[in-house]
């Protein structure tokens, strides 16, 4: 039967169980200015959302 050689250590035990990774936000165009904005968010800059104007910017 296999037995390890040593110790698997608490540092290389929990590198090995991660799976954190970095995640990019959905980013869309808003179609009245162009700039990038989160789906289905407000535009910052316009004010803008689904073509109607929702904030006064």
């Amino acid at each position: 039967m296999a037995v390890p050689k040593r110790k698997t250590s608490k540092k290389v035990k929990n590198q090995r169980r991660t799976h954190k990774k970095l995640q990019v936000p959905g980013m869309v165009a808003c179609s009245n200015c162009g700039e990038l904005t989160k789906s289905h968010h407000v535009c910052k800059s316009c004010g803008q959302y689904d073509g109607k104007q929702v904030v006064e910017a």
